[in-house]
């Protein structure tokens, strides 16, 4: 590691041995031993139907599959948005991205670009801070697309270090846009620039290892949102033109192989039954050759079930049940809830939350139970679709949006049962009336809630913005 590896390392270190203004002592877990580790693998792009778990005959993910094998597939597993920044946005604060204002930008676009005034509002309590008044030691360490301005850095919201892009990896320099050269930040810092996407995969991985090792005697959250496999698809030599599936199937076997190092380092460190691992996705495979959404229909931006339900599984040995699946309805909202009751906290208290705690489901114990009546679809401002139980409602709308594409007319309403009918294939709303209708209300709860196209909701809350944003460049030499 070079000195300013150590140095950031170093800063999150004395940040959590109280030496920062914002940090904690560390406090006894909630049944009196050593608080439980978290580390979240967020691909991007990711199908459901990708990993040898959940069904690839092309992609071999030989670690991935080891999680499925000595922890639990979450076969229910959703994410707030079929796109990145809401998606993100949901997974940080356990909140619709309805709910922050974080599901459009400043011009009506589906994610946040660089150099946009528009960013997670620093008044919202992350799952970092949440952990870190706890006394836990925090990184990010990959893509955060929540806003590139020094406001709205991870380093402000709530994790004591940083490593990786502040936005997508197909957002670089642009003929006519005010973009920078694809910035590799560390903390508040630019180091490269543009940075090389074939070695992204391996240096997070190396820094997620390098700062569980610093942080090994004492409680972390490691958050490692990788930039693969979104496009422009990029890997390292040892792993192009390995897989049997192109340049995308290779991203995804390099994705597997850090899973791989990751889970070997917890274990060396005898920390693995300290930890809860979570591999999941910020939305659904994009559209293109050797990518699967399989069995689900729909992709990548759309609220078909193939764009917001992810393929996910935890592993926490001698925790969570081996070799299991649950099917029962959960998403990223609430990993905020769960994490906090997990370390011995509380979620906020002071404002809505609309992640549940889902420790039951992970420990195996409420076999048919779910925490929410109602889970809700929204494409950017639009409700589109709601699901409760096994049933999902896709509203009859005059006019679908569809993020960067012409809006769908005339769009129908359309009921599946999801248990009998994962693809969404037959329309059952002519046969079960009371349902829509029932489904049609739990719809009115959330656009009073939460707001629609025409409307804004009554319990919504501020994005974050700033006057003048400026680009995030390489330090002058």
């Amino acid at each position: 590691m070079d000195r300013r590896g150590f140095l950031g390392y170093a800063g999150a270190v004395l940040a959590g041995a109280g030496l920062s203004g914002r940090a904690s002592r560390v406090r006894a877990g909630p049944e009196g031993g050593r608080k439980p580790n978290f580390v979240l693998i967020f691909c991007d792009d990711l199908g459901y139907g990708d990993v040898g778990c959940f069904g690839s005959t092309k992609n071999r993910t030989p670690n991935i599959d080891r999680m499925a094998a000595e922890g639990t597939r979450f076969t229910s597993f959703y994410v707030s948005s079929g796109v990145c920044s809401p998606s993100r946005a949901s997974l940080l604060t356990g909140c619709y991205p309805r709910r922050v204002n974080m599901d459009v930008d400043t011009t009506g676009l589906c994610v946040l670009f660089p150099v946009s005034p528009k960013g997670l509002n620093p008044s919202e309590i992350t799952v970092a801070e949440v952990l870190k008044d706890q006394g836990y030691a925090t990184a990010c360490i990959g893509k955060w697309h929540q806003g590139d301005q020094l406001e709205f850095l991870p380093t402000r919201q709530g994790f004591d270090y940083f490593y990786g892009l502040p936005y997508p990896n197909d957002m670089g320099t642009k003929a006519g846009k005010n973009y920078p050269p694809l910035p590799l930040m560390r903390n508040e810092e630019v180091i490269e620039a543009p940075v090389d996407l074939d070695t992204v995969t391996r240096r997070y991985t190396e820094e997620a290892i390098q700062f569980i090792g610093a942080n090994k005697d004492r409680p972390f959250f490691v958050y490692l949102p990788h930039t693969m496999p979104h496009v422009p698809l990029h890997v390292s030599d040892a792993f192009r033109g390995k897989s049997a599936n192109g340049l995308y199937g290779d991203a995804i076997e390099e994705i597997d192989w850090s899973v791989g190092r990751i889970l070997d380092t917890l274990k060396k460190l005898g920390l693995d039954e300290r930890t809860l691992v979570i591999f999941t996705s910020d939305n659904g495979a994009s559209g293109g050759e050797g990518r699967s959404n399989r069995p689900l229909r729909g992709q990548k931006g759309s609220t078909w079930e193939g764009g917001m339900r992810e393929p996910c599984v935890m592993c926490w040995p001698g925790k969570i049940p081996a070799g299991a699946t649950c099917n029962e309805l959960a998403c990223t909202m609430d990993l905020l809830p769960t994490f906090a009751l997990l370390a011995g906290g509380q979620p906020p208290q002071d404002r809505i939350i609309d992640g549940q705690d889902i420790r039951p489901l992970l420990f195996g114990r409420k076999e048919g139970w779910t925490p929410r009546e109602a889970f809700y679809y929204y494409q950017m401002e639009q409700l589109q679709a709601v699901r409760s139980g096994p049933w999902k409602l896709h509203l009859p709308l005059k006019l679908k949006k569809r993020n960067w594409a012409e809006p769908e007319p005339d769009s129908p309403v359309r009921l599946y049962d999801l248990e009998a009918d994962i693809g969404e294939q037959r329309n059952v709303a002519a046969q079960h009336p009371d349902i829509v209708q029932r489904l049609t209300a739990l719809a009115e709860k959330a656009r009073a809630d939460l707001g629609d196209l025409d409307r804004p909701g009554k319990n919504q809350r501020p994005a974050g913005m700033v006057a003048h944003p400026s680009p995030r460049v390489m330090p002058s030499k």
